[in-house]
């Protein structure tokens, strides 16, 4: 009953009239002890009617300023400065009004009947201050420790940071009404700050929290995370300090995150591998972004997948006139609409959302679109991006992604197109796989039609290169988490593969940064840090989901698959690259073929495409990309073959 009771009181408020009401009652209070105090306890030498009239002229007082301040509609159980600050402006007024107007009312009437002695409006004063704030604050308190106490054990929880964001996330904690809290300590790294006590807490360092609260506990407590300033390698080092001990670490949003401003206990959520990316995130912020797109028409090929749907949703924060989705993806492209006019109603105000299905590489369908539409920008993304399974369907790699390509940037020539931004990727580099291979046929074909007078060039045509990205539809984070959260086993390829890594907005941040600054025929690549280790990865995320590498979770070793090399690259070793304005995008200076050379090349792999034989695809493309060479792959007798006519 107790229980219910409390969960009831939880969704609602005391009244704000009886808050008044109790208000009013303790100005009584405290006036008449004021009144007490002021004559010695000797409660025979007061006048009875005085009493009366000065007690009523003060509570009178009183009341006007509480309804004034409007002091009484603070919700009691979230007291805080702020309120206590009202109410002192409120009681510090009526104050003054009343000793003024009693002394003009005395002056004026020559009657002493008419003067409150100020000796008891300052007594008053300070008692009725202090009889204010402490009945709210331990109203709150009662509040917050029968919450507390109500619903069983309380979770252990250990802050890191003892800043303003460590204060506020104790602050979302203590005032959570449905999860049960203990707050053991702060941790914090100044040693300034350590064996201090803030708001009753006290602050230890790590090794401190280690041997008294994680150190042979049978309930170990949670981290979170809560330093706003924390760059990668300080999250990395303390992640890397408390999971061999299992303990589970939490993290909280940006501060623009919070909602209404605030910090919710809603919003602390288990830190993820994302969060622990080995370099700090790649932000940008360029004002030419939003100006040269604004009230344009854009057209995002593969607005469905993770890089078209996020670059989708980054766009309208530019307010172009119009965004074209186009996938050939019926059911997600239908998700991605209902999301986006439900996260994004400000937005939509302003842009309007035109849903394409088509094909890129279905040359009618895609004309009747540019017609229809005439887009100003275009940002390709459709392609087919997973290697083995392209290693093993040549047919749908160059169908889709050269000749798609080719299809989309030719109408792109044909109906004026501003700027023309390919998503490309690092497995186009010294390409060890089709996929990989197609992406840099893609890349030369776009290159080429670069007109080579800048002054003639009505469209301009970049792309751009990255690493894997970090939560996208088959990422190597996805695939291992869904493992996991089947118990296990999870697969690596190799105990030395490496990748870059980076996030999907990282990745629409770089495509949208491309489309502003290129001028033409440039190949976009970010400084993407360093490389991570894949078996690395899957161990941290192992420990971050709460398991053990070898009890509760195995990981196993399968071997590299079709087409799969232990590392990638942003450059092959015939490429430099030049700066740009930003430290961290650089410009590959790649060679460019010519445009009929590379279209005959197009036109051969149409005609074989006719044929379906797989291994006369691929030949082509290994001899317009000599630095092709197939890994663990049936394509691999090709480059002997390569290599022996070569020698004749």
């Amino acid at each position: 009953m107790i229980n219910q009771l409390l969960r009831t009181s939880a969704t609602r408020f005391v009244s704000s009239y009886l808050v008044l009401s109790i208000d009013v009652m303790i100005c009584i209070v405290s006036f008449s002890v004021a009144y007490i105090l002021r004559f010695n306890f000797e409660t025979n030498g007061i006048n009875r009617a005085d009493f009366l009239y000065c007690l009523s002229v003060t509570v009178g007082f009183r009341l006007l300023f509480f309804l004034l301040f409007r002091s009484y509609q603070g919700i009691i159980r979230h007291t805080s400065l702020e309120d206590v600050t009202l109410l002192v402006y409120a009681v510090t007024t009526s104050v003054i009004l009343t000793a003024l107007g009693s002394l003009i009312l005395w002056q004026l009437s020559g009657r002493v009947y008419f003067y409150i002695p100020l000796s008891i409006l300052l007594i008053d004063y300070f008692c009725c201050l202090v009889f204010l704030s402490v009945s709210r604050f331990m109203a709150k308190a009662f509040y917050w420790t029968l919450m507390a106490g109500n619903g069983g054990i309380r979770q252990p929880v250990l802050i890191y940071g003892a800043g303003k964001t460590g204060l506020l996330t104790r602050k979302a904690l203590v005032q959570d009404s449905a999860q049960r809290y203990i707050i053991l300590a702060f941790i914090d790294d100044n040693p300034y700050k350590i064996q201090k006590v803030i708001q009753g807490i006290k602050v230890i360092s790590r090794q401190e929290a280690y041997e008294r609260y994680i150190r042979n506990q049978a309930v170990l407590p949670q981290v979170i995370l809560a330093m706003d300033t924390a760059d990668q390698h300080e999250k990395n080092e303390i992640t890397e300090f408390f999971l061999p001990h299992h303990v589970s670490i939490k993290t909280i949003p940006t501060i623009g995150q919070w909602i209404d401003g605030e910090l919710k206990s809603s919003q602390i959520r288990d830190i993820r591998i994302e969060d622990l990316l080995e370099r700090d995130p790649i932000r940008l912020v360029n004002q030419e972004t939003g100006e040269q797109l604004r009230n344009q028409t854009v057209l995002v090929t593969g607005a469905a997948g993770s890089i078209g749907s996020e670059l989708v949703r980054q766009l309208l924060h530019h307010r172009p006139r119009t965004i074209v989705l186009l996938d050939q993806a019926e059911s997600a492209l239908f998700d991605l609409e209902f999301n986006l006019r439900r996260e994004y109603k400000t937005a939509l105000a302003y842009t309007n959302l035109l849903l394409k299905i088509g094909d890129v590489a279905d040359e009618t369908r895609m004309h009747h679109i540019f017609r229809a539409v005439k887009p100003d920008f275009v940002f390709h993304a459709a392609a087919y991006k997973h290697v083995p399974l392209m290693e093993q369907h040549p047919y749908e790699a160059v169908r889709v992604n050269v000749l798609g390509t080719q299809i989309v940037a030719d109408l792109s020539v044909q109906f004026g197109v501003r700027k023309f931004v390919m998503i490309s990727t690092d497995k186009a580099v010294n390409p060890t796989n089709v996929m990989g291979a197609t992406k840099r046929l893609a890349e030369m074909y776009v290159q080429s039609l670069n007109h080579p007078d800048t002054k003639l060039r009505k469209t301009r045509f970049m792309a751009t290169r990255f690493g894997n990205v970090l939560g996208s539809n088959g990422s190597v984070v996805t695939v291992f988490r869904q493992q996991i959260q089947a118990g296990g086993p999870v697969t690596v390829t190799h105990p030395d593969i490496i990748r870059y890594f980076m996030t999907i907005p990282e990745a629409c941040q770089l495509v949208l940064e491309a489309g502003t600054m290129g001028k033409g025929g440039e190949v976009f690549v970010f400084d993407m840090g360093e490389p991570v280790r894949i078996a690395e990865l899957a161990r941290k995320m192992i420990h971050l989901s709460g398991y053990t590498v070898g009890k509760e979770i195995q990981m196993v070793y399968t071997g590299l698959r079709p087409g799969e090399k232990l590392f990638e690259e942003l450059l092959n070793d015939n490429e430099q690259t030049l700066p740009t304005y930003h430290p961290q995008i650089m410009i590959a200076r790649v060679n460019t073929p010519e445009l009929n050379e590379i279209k005959a090349v197009f036109e051969e792999l149409r005609y074989r495409l006719a044929e379906g034989d797989a291994n006369k695809l691929v030949r082509i493309i290994k001899l317009v990309i000599p630095e092709y060479i197939s890994k663990n792959s049936a394509f691999s007798s090709l480059d002997t073959q390569k290599t022996a006519v070569a020698e004749l």
